[in-house]
């Protein structure tokens, strides 16, 4: 009995060790967060949507206009910002080129494309057929996958959050988010309304009111009728 216990020894220390060894943090974890909600984020990647058009002297072909036409609804659902036309150079027909840049250019203004959205640069095109590059940068959020491992979670005697605490609302949040452009940063403000502020200043240059006036529709009173 004596023998077989020291042979099980060696065993039970190597068995305790790997007990003892922590698992690897959870898919998205954050390294040190400054609170236990910024446990988990959701990264998110600008990824390149383009297409490649062959160059026309005479312009934008039928199913290239097809083409920029689906490229445009998708870059108005992504809420997308600068569309870039890549032109080849070194091309055989310049003037080709030339051509079918600004046929692309005003086809995207003429589908809603704002034109200062618009910019058409130049590329070191491979070879004479070099295509026209249109596209714009979207955004993608990588949701984090949260459960694959669980700890003691009766075990608080250090006073510290499970490790998957927040995981799910992180989850969530980038799994709903309409446009994850959001998550990277904040949108840019709008223009303001420079003849509403001259109205408001004048208003409260000469001591009036400056809010808007109630209609009929605002006023109201709550019922005091049994129901």
């Amino acid at each position: 009995m004596t023998q077989i216990l020291r042979s099980l020894t060696p065993l039970a220390l190597v068995m305790g060790l790997a007990a003892c060894a922590s698992a690897p943090p959870p898919q998205g974890a954050v390294a040190n967060p400054p609170t236990a909600l910024d446990q988990f984020k959701a990264p998110v990647r600008a990824l390149p949507k383009e297409i490649r058009l062959a160059v026309h002297a005479q312009g934008v072909s039928q199913g290239q206009a097809k083409a920029l036409s689906d490229l445009v609804a998708g870059w108005r659902a992504a809420e997308g910002g600068r569309v870039l036309i890549q032109a080849p150079s070194g091309a055989a027909d310049s003037g080709a080129v030339y051509r079918m840049g600004e046929s692309v250019r005003a086809f995207l203004i003429g589908q809603g494309v704002p034109a200062q959205a618009v910019q058409l640069v130049g590329y070191d095109g491979d070879g004479p057929e070099a295509p026209m590059v249109v596209g714009y940068l979207r955004f993608e959020v990588d949701v984090p996958r949260c459960g694959q491992q669980w700890e003691n979670l009766s075990s608080t005697w250090d006073n510290r959050v499970y490790e998957n605490f927040g995981c799910a609302t992180t989850a969530n949040l980038a799994a709903q988010i309409a446009n994850p452009a959001d998550l990277a940063g904040p949108r840019t403000s709008d223009a303001p309304d420079a003849q509403r502020r001259m109205e408001v200043l004048n208003r409260y240059r000469t001591g009036e009111i400056t809010s808007s006036q109630r209609d009929e529709q605002a006023a109201g009173a709550v019922s005091t009728a049994v129901q």
